[in-house]
């Protein structure tokens, strides 16, 4: 195995088949961690790094495919996940919505009715 993993190779494959790929990956690591406390070759320590690294990329694309489609999922739902929820900061979070903003309540739409804005015909 040791060679580089692709990315986007990884797309195109199942979940199954990526943590199949995992635990591989990890056997490979454990036999070269072996190697190196037993004082193996130079080639083999050299490539700990890369199937570390590989681990990530498989780990990586599976968590990123799930993202998706739990995006997908709640897409048009009422409530999200906090983690599907746009960050922005906490003040914005807080804030009353656009909808929340323009509502009058009743006293402010009496007054606004009895005390409209005035029109003056002369221009400053």
């Amino acid at each position: 195995m040791s060679e580089k993993v692709k990315a986007h190779e990884l797309r195109s494959k199942s979940k199954a088949e990526l943590l199949k790929q995992v635990e591989d990956l990890k056997k490979e690591l454990a036999q070269l961690q072996v190697a190196k406390v037993t004082g193996g070759n130079v080639s083999k320590l050299s490539k700990i790094s890369n199937v570390r690294k590989s681990i990530a990329r498989v780990l990586t694309v599976i968590s990123q495919t799930q993202r998706e489609n739990l995006k997908v999922l709640y897409a048009n739902k009422k409530y999200k996940p906090l983690d599907l929820r746009p960050k922005k900061t906490r003040a914005i979070r807080r804030r009353l919505t656009k909808h929340e903003a323009s509502k009058t309540t009743l006293r402010q739409k009496k007054r606004q009715m009895h005390f409209p804005m005035r029109k003056y015909a002369v221009k400053a």
